[in-house]
């Protein structure tokens, strides 16, 4: 199956198709060897990691990028209930095994990091190792106050929680704020050419896709926080979280977990690269998380 995107450069793309419990999600997959899932964030899909896929695949790894539940090519649930992280993290159990798998390495970017925080805490024995681009620990948010740097970062979460208008604001002018956005975010000019943009314009723009994205913030605060605070456990796993301080949405003092959570842990920064790290700083990026990984080929 090949969707309207084609291939990448460097690696050769399966594009498949898995019905799990209730939903379907598309993916693609690329290489043989230990499985490494690669979980995408907002407003994304697979394609944003255009530049791992190859590497991962050509280093000895199985790469599998899905579209998260609501976005481009996998179903979309109606409800705000159905993005909540429960059925999340469940998505990603059931495709480890759906793909054969008894566990896998787990990297992940903004929600798919959210995701692949929680992942890591309730599904232990399905986890390898797990990668974290620019995604706090949930407990950065649940213990203790937040600056107000960061709430003002984080105003456009309280905005997402509006029915219809964040989805009016963004289809605006041809999605003129999604253009500016992957224009301006970046550090690296080249992290999102045209051609890209039309890539993640087009994917957001297909029906349903916009309001489950914003589904997913949207189920995050109807939460409750002393349930998930009571839900959080030590991470025992090697643990690597790789953070581009020009983050314009998350400070730079929520990128380390405490040690009490994630004791097997190590932290790289990049200091000029932005809340899209591995787009700003492809090959360094890269580097980091085949280094990381490679023990899991060391035990085939």
């Amino acid at each position: 199956m090949n969707d309207s995107f084609g291939a990448i450069s460097g690696a050769e793309l399966r594009h498949e198709f898995v019905d799990l419990e209730g939903v379907r999600l598309h993916y693609v997959e690329a290489g043989a060897g230990p499985l490494v899932m690669m979980l995408h964030g907002f407003p994304d899909f697979w394609y944003s990691w255009r530049n791992q896929i190859p590497a991962l695949a050509n280093a000895g790894f199985r790469v599998v990028a899905p579209d998260m539940r609501g976005y481009n090519l996998s179903d979309k649930p109606p409800g705000v209930g159905s993005y909540k992280t429960e059925l999340l993290t469940r998505d990603i159990a059931l495709l480890i095994e759906a793909l054969g798998e008894q566990c896998a390495s787990i990297v992940g970017h903004d929600w798919g990091a959210i995701v692949a925080w929680l992942f890591a805490m309730h599904y232990p024995d399905k986890l390898g190792r797990l990668a974290i681009l620019n995604a706090p620990h949930p407990s950065r948010f649940l213990n203790g106050p937040i600056n107000v740097r960061q709430l003002l970062k984080s105003w456009y979460i309280a905005f997402f929680q509006l029915p219809g208008a964040p989805e009016a604001m963004i289809r605006a002018n041809d999605f003129w704020m999604l253009r500016r956005l992957f224009r301006s975010d970046p550090v690296n000019p080249e992290a999102f050419t045209p051609e890209d943009i039309e890539r993640y314009v087009e994917a957001l723009a297909r029906p349903g896709a916009l309001t489950s994205a914003l589904n997913y913030y949207r189920a995050l605060l109807r939460r409750n926080p002393r349930q998930a605070a009571r839900d959080l456990t030590v991470i025992e796993q090697p643990a690597l979280v790789i953070w581009g301080e020009k983050d314009r949405y998350l400070e730079g003092a929520l990128a380390e977990p405490d040690s009490k959570w994630v004791p097997n842990l190590e932290m790289q920064r990049f200091r000029n690269a932005s809340h899209w790290v591995h787009l700003d700083e492809p090959e360094a990026v890269n580097r980091l998380l085949i280094d990381f990984l490679s023990p899991v080929l060391d035990k085939r």
